[in-house]
């Protein structure tokens, strides 16, 4: 997958600078893709975008299909006249440079209910209930359930409907029937104010890559409704869950708990649930970057209680009848491969045979010497350039943090004595033979440690940083158009 040499700039949508707590796919996106377009960008990326539950994190969510609520939009609503700019004011906050879910979820939740009592369900909204039934139909179920056994997991709901028995499916499907066709409606509005943003997006020649974790939550309509996909045991539990082996970084490992996919079962079932949720999501987005690729090579796999990742052990799965499969069903794949981490000869092999590009993280560097594969001399042409991503610290908050001895380096790399080291790491990203460039939003404002948007390992405080109003300036503009010019992007 290559497209011409471009680059772009990481924003959530939920960090965008809107008016109600927190960004939308309504005026706010808009505003910024006509920022990106005037800055002569050419790709806005995201991350994923599934309705999140407990920690806020777009990386654990209740479905690998469906869309958040809290990212629609409550003034088109008014629009359709199915609220009003008075019901709206009690969120109202232009200032606001933290996503408060906990203030946000139950005001946001009661408007939007309250603009599904309203709704009339038109033509348009059956064909979308019909289109989308492949997944649809058990993700309401399974959020009208959650919500009937107040938020709890599905693995601690009542074994007849845990276990998916008839019977109880019929009679949680009768007594719950309004609430399923609300979480329809939210996936409806969603589907239906994604796909405005995104033609305004095409308008303004801008590509949208959107974020695809490997993983799926425990806690997910998946999980529940596709049980003889994962690695459970007869009664439902988990035998084995995802994390990372000790390394560097950390002494136990990452014990992440997902559940993992019995890969023998998915290629005796063509893998049609994964190549379902690939043809999904490049209905929404143009690109798509699959966070923690390397599970499609090797994954590891810890034994389900265990206190740490430290007993897992590798397992094989099967990415190269995987990658031919969706490759013969949906044709060239616009993927882009997250390839960091303990990173084996069967992964780079597996990204290369189907010339996927790799990412190049420009904070990683700096600590070994001029063979350092994350220098730009040593790019290829066929990766994309970050200074960093959601998971790093801001490029201001990480030079202030680094050994001396670090930053003197960071300084003769690049050439570099003054203090504006964000926008001399960003020339270096954008400088470099990598087809595609892309900055955190962040790293061009030069905000330090305080605007970071997740810090692994910990459980609170993260995906919270928003944009202010006035912080897209006419200066910022053409300093980006500036150096895409400069550096023929």
């Amino acid at each position: 997958m290559m497209i011409p040499r471009s680059s772009g700039i990481l924003l959530h949508i939920t960090s965008l600078a809107g008016n109600y707590g927190i960004g939308t796919l309504g005026e706010c996106s808009r505003e910024f893709i006509d920022f990106l377009h005037k800055a002569g960008q050419k790709v806005w990326q995201i991350l994923p975008t599934g309705p999140t539950g407990y920690g806020d994190s777009p990386y654990q969510t209740f479905s690998a299909f469906a869309g958040n609520p809290l990212l629609l939009d409550l003034m088109q609503f008014c629009e359709e006249g199915l609220l009003s700019r008075k019901d709206t004011m009690p969120l109202y906050d232009a200032e606001r440079t933290k996503v408060d879910y906990g203030q946000l979820l139950p005001l946001k939740y009661a408007l939007l209910h309250k603009a599904w009592l309203k709704f009339k369900p038109d033509e348009l909204f059956h064909d979308f209930c019909q289109r989308e039934s492949f997944w649809l139909d058990d993700f309401s179920l399974f959020m009208a359930i959650k919500n009937h056994f107040q938020g709890a997991s599905w693995l601690n709901w009542n074994d007849d409907i845990r276990l998916r028995q008839t019977e109880a499916l019929d009679l949680y499907r009768k007594r719950l029937a309004g609430e399923i066709e609300y979480h329809k409606f939210l996936q409806y509005k969603f589907s239906s104010q994604w796909q405005t943003l995104k033609d305004y997006a095409a308008e303004n020649s801008l590509l949208i890559m959107g974020d695809l974790p490997i993983f799926i939550a425990q806690d997910s309509a998946d999980a529940w409704s596709h049980p003889d996909l994962f690695l459970f045991d007869d009664n439902r539990r988990p035998t084995l869950v995802a994390g990372v082996p000790p390394d560097f970084f950390s002494a136990t490992g990452q014990l992440w708990g997902n559940p993992l996919y019995d890969w023998k079962a998915m290629e005796e079932d063509d893998f049609d649930w994964w190549i379902d949720r690939i043809r999904t999501m490049l209905a929404m987005v143009d690109l798509i970057r699959i966070d923690h690729f390397r599970g499609f090579a090797g994954y590891w796999a810890v034994p389900a209680g265990a206190a740490t990742a430290e007993p897992g052990s590798w397992k094989s799965a099967p990415g190269e009848k995987f990658f031919t499969k969706l490759k013969s069903t949906l044709g060239d794949l616009p993927i882009i491969a997250e390839d960091l981490g303990v990173i084996t000869p069967d992964v780079v092999k597996l990204r290369d045979d189907f010339h996927l590009p790799g990412m190049k993280i420009l904070q990683f560097a700096f600590g070994n010497g001029l063979e350092n594969p994350f220098l730009p001399h040593n790019y290829n042409e066929n990766c994309v350039a970050y200074t960093g991503t959601h998971d790093n610290d801001t490029l201001q908050g990480w030079f202030e943090k680094i050994p001396e001895a670090e930053r003197a380096f960071v300084r003769e790399y690049l050439h570099h004595k003054g203090n504006d080291i964000c926008w001399a790491m960003i020339s270096a990203a954008w400088s470099s033979p990598a087809f595609l460039a892309i900055a955190p939003m962040q790293d061009f404002l030069c905000l330090g440690s305080w605007a970071r948007m997740n810090t692994p390992g910990q459980p609170a405080g993260n995906w919270q940083w928003k944009m202010k109003k006035g912080q897209l300036s006419g200066k910022l503009t053409a300093k980006i158009h500036s150096l895409n010019r400069g550096s023929n992007r």
